[in-house]
């Protein structure tokens, strides 16, 4: 595990309603090889800001990197919704490129 993460940990500890730390902290456990834990992180990223994009992005990674490319193409659908709502064309085309990537 890096060495980032109980930095991690302690900033979570301090601000637990940031959204940024749990994404962070998914992608270390992504770095050391942890898709499961990474998963997991991310969940907890989108549901502190269902408007993460970013987080879509990733946990759509991580599920196929673990088989279940299924759960990461609903995964991409429901974060291409949420950016079309917010209007974020950057992050619709980041998200519908992975997903063709994934079919």
């Amino acid at each position: 595990m890096s060495d980032r993460l109980p930095q991690l940990m302690k900033l979570l500890a301090v601000d637990p309603e940031d959204a940024d730390v749990p994404y962070m902290i998914a992608l270390e456990h992504a770095k050391s090889g942890d898709p499961e834990s990474a998963v997991e992180w991310l969940d907890k990223a989108l549901a502190l800001d269902p408007g993460y994009h970013y987080a879509y992005y990733q946990k759509a990674k991580m599920l196929s990197e673990i088989g279940q490319d299924e759960a990461g193409l609903a995964v991409l659908d429901a974060g291409l919704k949420r950016a079309n709502a917010d209007g974020n064309a950057k992050a619709v085309g980041e998200l519908q490129e992975l997903r063709l990537a994934m079919q």
